[in-house]
């Protein structure tokens, strides 16, 4: 059974320029246009909205509807600043992630959960990892599919999460608006509308002629397996990868030091041999440290030189988690190792810079 989240973080747009400029923080903000009504609004920030005002409305209906509104243009450079510290502090606790965009995307909680019943505390590390790094804030949903997960991302914005669990997709949509339902733009909506379906568990409980009448073809049925909570979509992870990991999940917490290192040293052999075969090295080890309330701790060294030596990696993953137990310490659910700084560079000498 898959485990699933939609992550998306809460005004994005809005919320970074309110980082970049606190003065922003109390007043009705409006990314996107401008004062004299011209162009279109990207985001607005909770106060903003207050008054009506949201994505893709005119400027001058948002100066309209709120004459105070302070409005800034989008810098695009700045927010991908922002998205690219907000997954890296999101893969540290969920490795396998889909960007949908700058601000949302889909999370495999599966990797890290060992259970259902373990997937909101992981969506809460998701949530802390992402405050911590960033000061930004997000919602998730959580449940077993894409389409579930996006529309409960959005129930208890800003900052919520809500979790469907298994066997409550159905119930969880019946009762929302059908417009609510990924894939139903504009003219599906008028053609259901026209056949009085009006929630999503209206279009669920519909039969095959009954569907024919209002959506045929292809793309009713697949809306009507949507509204019932059906989506066997997977997460589309293609990318380049930056980095090269592994990690463990034990079956049990693990406080012995020496079963730690054994697994440290086993998982740098692995990484050696995956550097071999593609000819790279690396600069900088990691060490990640999961504790049994998925809280994350990562440590990493950063060397003047690559390597790519199995007994390096080793030693130094070693090291970087006896630093880390030694700043927190704890049994652990998972440990793993990562390098990155890689190149296709190698140098004999090696000079250590801690950091």
């Amino acid at each position: 059974m898959p485990i699933l989240a939609h992550v998306d973080l809460d005004a994005f747009f809005a919320a970074v320029e309110e980082l970049e400029d606190p003065r922003l923080r109390d007043v009705p903000l409006v990314v996107g246009g401008d004062p004299q009504g011209r162009g279109v609004v990207a985001t607005a920030n909770y106060i903003a909205r207050r008054f009506g005002i949201h994505s893709a409305m005119s400027a001058a209906e948002a100066r309209r509807r709120c004459p105070r509104a302070v409005f800034v243009r989008p810098r695009h450079a700045v927010y991908r600043q922002y998205s690219q510290a907000v997954w890296a502090a999101i893969a540290e606790v969920a490795p396998r992630a889909e960007r949908t965009g700058l601000d949302e995307g889909y999370l495999d909680l599966g990797t890290v959960a060992g259970a259902f019943s373990d997937a909101r505390p992981v969506a809460e590390a998701v949530r802390t990892a992402v405050r911590a790094s960033t000061s930004l804030s997000c919602s998730l949903g959580v449940g077993t599919s894409k389409v579930v997960c996006k529309i409960a991302s959005d129930r208890r914005k800003p900052g919520g999460i809500t979790v469907v669990p298994p066997g409550r997709e159905r119930a969880f949509l019946a009762p929302l608006a059908v417009r609510l339902l990924p894939g139903v733009g504009p003219r599906a909506q008028e053609r259901l509308g026209a056949g009085g379906i009006t929630t999503i568990g209206e279009l669920a409980a519909l039969g095959d002629t009954e569907l024919r009448a209002v959506l045929p073809g292809a793309v009713g049925r697949l809306l009507r397996d949507r509204a019932r909570g059906i989506d066997p979509r997977d997460l589309e992870t293609e990318g380049e990868p930056v980095s090269i990991s592994t990690e463990e999940t034990f079956p049990r917490d693990v406080s012995d030091r020496a079963v730690l290192h054994a697994e440290l040293r086993r998982m740098a052999d692995d990484l050696a041999r995956r550097l071999a075969r593609t000819g790279l090295s690396a600069r900088t080890v990691t060490t990640k440290l999961r504790y049994a309330d998925f809280s994350i701790r990562s440590r990493s060294t950063t060397l003047s030189a690559p390597i790519d030596e199995a007994v390096r990696i080793g030693e130094l993953a070693c090291r970087l988690l006896d630093r880390g137990l030694r700043d927190r310490p704890g049994a652990l659910r998972l440990v793993g190792v990562g390098v990155s700084g890689l190149s296709d560079h190698r140098q004999l000498q090696l000079t250590l810079d801690e950091s």
